[in-house]
């Protein structure tokens, strides 16, 4: 993409309240607690664990006779796997005229004496926005980021998302055969995750706007009245604990994602001296205010058998 600068003709200043048309909720991320919340974590490392797995094996009535126990049986060991996941770079640069900068009070469009115009300050406005357009990228990233390690300083290194941690060895992955979500495919979820080995610590359902809607025919009672009605469910009763429902609009299409929050973290890296996600100016070159925005995160999700999704539904 061509460098872009602001300037007095390509960022014209408009009476009127101001609307942004792009989604700004990132409900995910907002779990968690963002880059400065109490449950953020900070690596020193790009690469960090985000669980080391083990199993024991199947049980059953593993006794011996009396004979037999005279004799030490052969040894067996709990093998561990480490799973890991890496930070992401998000960037986005700013660069405004000093021309744009000190003529605020030129006006485009309809002017109406006695109106303000909404915003007096167009370095502040663009700061603002591309802050909200990181938190949009790092909320897509970590529902449906796939993963890539870097090898070297050319490789663009991607964190894994949500929907991919479900994929992974020990994950529950439910195909929904292009089926309608019904009360079965949800009860095979939380059934699947509950043998997997998900404690259903605090889990909630991340969906797209439709299958919120669904949720709500599927599970809703409404009692009668005669001024109110509808539905909006925001938790499930289940066999194994409470679940919450949220609608995104960042959830992959056609898919229930089942993502224990107390299990999942968003992880920086700290840059010295600046913070973890800061706003820096850079080299003048010419009459401009030139800057930049930046942070490296990625999304530790702990376990796979935590989570889990219905994939592949109508």
């Amino acid at each position: 993409m061509p460098a872009i600068v602001g300037s007095t003709w390509n960022l014209p200043n408009f009476i009127g309240e101001l609307y942004s048309a792009s989604p700004q909720n990132t409900p995910f991320l907002t779990l968690m607690g963002g880059p400065d919340g109490a449950r953020t974590k900070v690596s020193k490392n790009f690469d960090f664990p985000t669980s080391v797995n083990y199993a024991l094996l199947a049980p059953g009535q593993n006794v011996v006779s009396e004979q037999a126990s005279l004799v030490a049986p052969a040894a067996t060991s709990i093998q561990k796997a480490q799973v890991t996941n890496t930070c992401q770079i998000h960037q986005q640069a700013i660069r405004v005229s000093y021309n744009k900068l000190a003529s605020m009070g030129r006006l485009n469009g309809l002017n109406t004496a006695g109106e303000m115009p909404e915003m007096d300050d167009e370095l502040a406005f663009q700061i603002e926005q591309h802050l909200k357009q990181i938190a949009n990228d790092m909320e897509f990233s970590f529902i449906q980021g796939t993963y890539l390690q870097a090898a070297n300083s050319a490789t663009v290194a991607t964190t894994r998302g949500m929907n991919a941690v479900t994929q992974l060895g020990g994950g529950t992955s439910v195909d929904g055969a292009a089926g309608a979500l019904d009360l079965t495919r949800m009860q095979t979820l939380f059934r699947n995750m509950f043998t997997a080995g998900a404690d259903f610590e605090d889990v909630i359902l991340y969906v797209p706007a439709n299958l919120k809607q669904r949720i709500s025919e599927i599970y809703g009672f409404a009692p009668a009245d005669r001024q109110v009605g509808g539905l909006n469910i925001q938790q499930i009763e289940t066999d194994f604990a409470r679940v919450g429902v949220i609608a995104s609009r960042y959830a992959p299409a056609n898919t229930v994602l089942a993502i224990d929050v107390a299990k999942t973290y968003p992880v920086f890296q700290e840059v010295p001296d600046k913070g973890l996600l800061f706003y820096e100016e850079l080299a003048k070159v010419g009459a401009a205010v030139s800057g930049q925005l930046y942070a490296q995160a990625g999304l530790d999700h702990g376990p796979a058998f935590a989570h889990g999704r219905i994939f592949n539904l109508a």
